[in-house]
């Protein structure tokens, strides 16, 4: 299981812990004086944003400028009740607003390719890193014992064509972000953007990450992760009861909302690696899974049953992933999955749409096989990668595939 940290948390517990600047802000909950003389105090200018455990918010229309404790305090309430990508938020909150010559994206995640973590940079900040070209932003493993020193992070920004005066404060700044991925148990976290003011000092002005929270770092002292409102899809909630009712295998599903990919994905945090990576790609995954811990045959049925119940017919690809497995039995994962996809089938009609399949660990060869006669008695096209191939690799491919079976409208290759 993770932990999924939104910005105001980084901003009230994480960020001064860690040296990293940020801008000033207040809760939803201040008073009319409150904000005013914060508003005052910030030039006349802030942003109203949700607390929220979703991305784009802004382009959800939750963030707005405001410029008077009146429109502030009216936004704060109206964005404190919007719903961002199928989430409610704890409350609104207001922050202050940086005038900056320079975005900059930062990201630090657990990497197969490299078999550590790697950052991720880019100048192009403030936007969607998959829709950044390649040649503007870079990718470095980071040694997990040496860390991330101030060498790596300026050279980073000096081959992307950072101006020489902002590069040792925004370095620096780099180097904090990485002392709190790696403190705090951190699976993946991303600072989009750092806002370089014109004086040349960096801020991070959005923050999201996610803690395993099986790591004894997750136990940060004295701080308590907040709850946010309870708004769980039906596939969530048919996948958490399914779950309570056995202690056999694990089966666990967070709603992503997105449109393409139908993601079977085991090994804990590899499942989170592969996530972000379709992300990145471009793939839209439509949730986040992590199923394994040897599961029976009727649990993994089960299991891939209510994924394909409640999105296969929308799928756009599915994919079949994971690392390689040291107690599971492919064979029994396999032919379960094998059995609920022809039963949807022979329950909803054809389906059409390709699946691509990753793994590796015991009885694997079995395992392929159950699955080659199912895919081949359904006619579907499939692709299957060997144990030694990442898993970011074949998540990549996956969702290169995704996009151009259906490049037009996401989720439409499947039909029912």
């Amino acid at each position: 299981m993770s932990i999924k940290v939104a910005e105001l948390t980084f901003l009230e517990h994480l960020s001064k812990r860690y040296g990293i600047p940020t801008p000033r802000h207040l809760p939803g909950t201040a008073g009319r004086a409150e904000v005013k003389a914060a508003l005052e105090a910030w030039g006349g200018q802030g942003l109203v944003k949700p607390d929220v455990l979703a991305g784009k918010r802004g382009k959800a229309g939750s963030i707005m400028v405001v410029r008077n404790a009146q429109d502030a305090l009216r936004e704060l309430k109206r964005v404190s009740g919007q719903e961002v990508g199928g989430k409610l938020p704890r409350m609104a909150y207001l922050v202050e607003h940086i005038p900056s010559q320079l975005e900059a994206y930062t990201a630090i995640t657990y990497n197969t390719r490299y078999l550590g973590p790697s950052l991720t940079v880019s100048l192009k900040g403030g936007i969607d890193i998959e829709e950044v070209a390649g040649e503007d932003k870079l990718t470095l493993p980071v040694d997990i014992y040496q860390g991330l020193d101030a060498y790596q992070a300026g050279d980073m920004l000096a081959r992307l064509g950072c101006p020489q005066k902002l590069i040792s404060a925004l370095s620096r700044s780099m180097i904090s972000f990485w002392d709190l991925f790696i403190s705090t148990g951190m699976q993946t976290a991303e600072i989009n953007p750092w806002r370089v003011t014109p004086g040349g000092n960096p801020y991070a002005c959005d923050f999201k990450a996610e803690i395993d929270e099986a790591n004894y770092k997750s136990k940060v002292p004295g701080m308590v992760f907040p709850e946010y409102p309870d708004n769980r899809t039906e596939l969530e909630e048919e996948m958490n009861a399914w779950s309570a009712g056995s202690h056999q295998g694990q089966a666990h599903v967070s709603d992503l909302g997105g449109k393409r990919i139908l993601p079977l994905l085991f090994g804990g945090g590899a499942s989170t690696i592969i996530t972000e990576t379709l992300q990145v790609a471009g793939g839209s995954p439509m949730f986040l899974s992590d199923f394994g811990g040897n599961p029976p045959y009727e649990r993994m049925l089960g299991t891939a049953r209510i994924c394909f119940k409640h999105r296969l017919k929308a799928a756009a690809l599915l994919l079949i992933l994971g690392g390689r497995a040291n107690n599971t039995y492919i064979d029994v994962t396999f032919q379960a999955i094998a059995d609920a996809l022809v039963g949807w089938v022979e329950e909803n009609g054809p389906l059409s749409i390709p699946v691509v399949i990753g793994r590796g660990g015991p009885r694997l060869v079995r395992g392929l096989i159950a699955m080659r006669k199912a895919l081949e008695y359904l006619g579907l096209p499939y692709v299957i990668f060997g144990p030694d191939t990442p898993v970011t690799v074949v998540a990549e491919y996956a969702a290169r595939l995704a996009a151009a079976v259906a490049p037009a409208e996401a989720g439409q290759g499947g039909s029912a």
